[in-house]
Formats: structure tokens, C-alpha cells, sequence
């Protein structure tokens, strides 16, 4: 089986990023994630990502830079995460499809939400990829 994209936006807004907390499935349940979804057939990553945060997050928002890296996921799919922003005159976010609360999250917050498992990296390297200044996650290794 080919490997299958999932994309993750890191919305930043006045220096803090947004985290979702997941309400489903139950595996992932109060655990906290970039938010985003798969990319469909025949659908570009960046018009994935703009579907899924309006879908997710009541938004209209538009992709940046993809962040360097990949991050797997559950077979066959593989996290990839970009930059984004609300458009002008956008709705502001609400949790909307499998989540149940959002946080904007300053730069010295970050580590206060206990993330997914495979979004620590994924996080870990928007900072940097950011310039955030957040401290890396306890535990966990200092961005390069």
C-alpha cells in the first residue's frame, strides 16, 4: 500500500499556535494535535489543508511554507505540516469535527497540553522552523 499524506496546519496568530484537542477516537481522546486531516484522491496537500481547517475549525485560512520534515502516523500515513493563516474577515476557530476544545498557545505555553505522541516532533520543528523561542519538550530533544 502507497504511503497516504496527512496534512497539519501550524496556525500562528500574534506568536501563539493553536492546539486541538482530539474528541474521537477514544485512543486519541483529550490528547492535543496541529489540526488538519487526509488528503483525498486527486486533491492537492495545500487544498487539503484549507478544506480540513474550514471542516475542523469553522475557518478560512490559507497554507503557507510546508515545514521541513515528516513524521509517521498509523500505517500508511505520514504527517506533513505547513504554515498558515486566517484570511481576513474569517470566522474565529471553533472546535468543530473530532475536537472538543482549542488552545492558542504562547511560545512559553506550548508543553503545557499533553500532545499526541507523533505531533511532539512535528511541533518540536515548527518552533524552531518559526523562531517561537519555545523551550524544547520536556523530555524531549532540542530542536535542530
Amino acid at each position: 500500500m502507497s504511503e497516504r499524506i496527512v496534512v497539519a496546519a501550524a496556525l500562528v496568530d500574534g506568536g501563539r499556535l493553536l492546539a486541538a484537542r482530539r474528541s474521537a477516537p477514544a485512543d486519541l481522546a483529550g490528547r492535543w494535535e496541529l489540526p488538519g486531516g487526509k488528503v483525498e484522491a486527486g486533491e492537492s496537500p495545500e487544498a487539503a489543508l484549507v478544506r480540513e481547517l474550514h471542516e475542523e475549525l469553522g475557518v478560512a485560512a490559507e497554507p503557507g511554507e510546508r515545514v521541513p520534515g515528516r513524521w509517521p502516523l498509523r500505517a500508511p500515513f505520514v504527517l506533513h505540516v505547513w504554515t498558515a493563516r486566517l484570511l481576513p474577515g474569517s470566522a474565529a476557530p471553533e472546535p468543530l469535527e473530532d475536537h472538543d476544545a482549542l488552545r492558542w498557545l504562547a511560545p512559553d505555553r506550548i508543553w503545557d497540553v499533553p500532545w499526541l505522541d507523533q505531533d511532539v516532533p512535528a511541533v518540536e520543528r515548527v518552533i524552531a522552523h518559526l523562531g517561537l523561542g519555545a523551550v524544547p519538550s520536556p523530555g524531549g530533544t532540542a530542536p535542530e
